[in-house]
């Protein structure tokens, strides 16, 4: 036996420590779990921006009750961030909805996911800053998200950007040097964006956030240039820190979660309605409420599910943040809120609330999970491909491949192993 093994075969505190430390930096961990939630959050605000089009000037424009003076006199007291406070045009209006309509789109398909995270998140606090009243509960996860997205490496798997970096890896190996003139010229696009608020500061509220992007164009300035001029251990260095700051703050994704469950089930717990059982009575009777009046009939005719539905919310949402540590308990009670959440919005009408709190549930679901349902859409793309894409020259094509081979399906093949500087 070593004596770097304790006598129970265990390995040492010093060495799980490096190999902790030699994971933590040396990976963004959870890559599929910050791609669904990317996708999740990215379609919910698409999907809400689409489907108000018609209304999206009494929504947030300047045909709403809360009037472009009173939106103005608001962010003057509270400082919260938004363009829409430039100008009252409704030209203006148009071109933040339109850009923040396509910056939804390209997070959605992980297009340049950089430049469209924090142009997403510029659109969506834009918007829900200038008519605070607008939404349903699940903007406020959206405006939190928004935030958090900015700091992830949510694209390494299902996205464009993925496939775009297994090519250039392919490229490389092959002794080619692949070019990239899209991503340059985002970024100097950028610069005129980031000179205008900056100089229109005192309208644009909290100056922190202008802070943050002028810091985000500046990283990933360093970053382009970096890998240009030194892609050695300069390099290396900048992708353990991305990895750092992507692994915390998926734990603090995960936290704000877990805060959401435990502050929303603990509430619950102190309410009358929710104490006798009837909390999810009223709303069944409310027409605001009631977007299929047969279902929340016959679900209000039973006092028996009424009372079981109302103990069960409260009894997951509080028991949720203490089985994290049990793997299989804290699946089925995952199961149970993503399916209590389709009941919401079937239900109650609330769509993009439940379509938001289902993407932030979606940053626990298993990894194998995960990959298996990841396959299973490969799977049907390649088998829809087969059906319309004509064989082409010496057979069929690259759909008619039984399986992606590895790496190739999430992106990532060709992708040289992690580098880190630990370890």
């Amino acid at each position: 036996m070593s004596d770097r093994t304790t006598a129970a075969g265990r390995e040492p505190f010093d060495r799980r420590l490096a190999r902790a430390v030699q994971r933590v930096t040396a990976t963004a961990l959870g890559p599929y779990q910050s791609a669904v939630v990317r996708i999740g959050f990215a379609a919910a605000w698409l999907f809400f921006l689409l489907r108000e089009i018609p209304h999206r000037h009494e929504l947030y424009g300047p045909d709403g009750p809360w009037a472009w003076d009173m939106a103005q006199e608001l962010v003057a007291a509270n400082r919260a961030f938004t363009v829409l406070m430039w100008s009252d045009s409704g030209l203006w209006f148009e071109i933040v909805y339109a850009l923040a309509v396509l910056s939804a789109a390209a997070l959605l398909v992980g297009w340049r996911t950089r430049a469209a995270s924090a142009l997403f998140l510029v659109g969506v606090l834009s918007l829900q800053n200038r008519s605070v009243f607008m939404g349903d509960g699940g903007d406020n996860v959206i405006h939190l998200m928004a935030l958090y997205l900015v700091f992830t490496r949510c694209a390494r798997v299902w996205s464009l950007d993925a496939r775009r970096a297994a090519r250039a890896a392919e490229a490389r190996a092959a002794g080619e040097r692949p070019r990239d003139l899209v991503g340059p010229l985002l970024w100097g696009l950028a610069v005129p964006g980031l000179v205008a608020a900056t100089l229109l500061r005192d309208r644009s509220g909290e100056p922190w956030l202008l802070v943050l992007l002028w810091l985000l164009w500046a990283a990933q300035g360093a970053w382009w240039l970096v890998g240009r001029r030194a892609p050695g251990q300069p390099l290396a260095l900048l992708d353990v820190l991305a990895n750092l700051l992507h692994n915390a703050v998926l734990v603090v994704i995960m936290a704000e979660v877990c805060l959401i469950y435990a502050t929303a089930g603990w509430y619950k717990v102190q309410g009358s309605r929710w104490q006798d059982g009837t909390a999810l009575y009223y709303p069944l009777k409310l027409d605001y409420f009631t977007p299929w009046p047969f279902l929340s009939d016959v679900l209000a005719a039973s006092g028996i599910m009424v009372m079981v539905v109302t103990y069960g919310t409260v009894i997951v949402q509080v028991a949720f943040p203490f089985t994290l540590f049990n793997r299989k308990v804290k699946n089925v009670l995952l199961a149970v809120m993503m399916v209590e959440h389709a009941g919401i919005a079937v239900l109650l009408g609330l769509p993009f609330f439940s379509l938001a709190m289902i993407a932030a549930d979606a940053v626990f679901l298993p990894t194998v999970f995960l990959v298996w349902a990841g396959a299973r859409v490969a799977r049907g793309r390649d088998r829809l491909l087969r059906r319309t894409r004509p064989d082409g020259p010496g057979g069929a094509g690259r759909s008619d491949r039984s399986a992606p081979a590895p790496g190739e399906e999430d992106g990532t093949a060709g992708d040289a192993a992690p580098r880190t500087l630990v370890g």
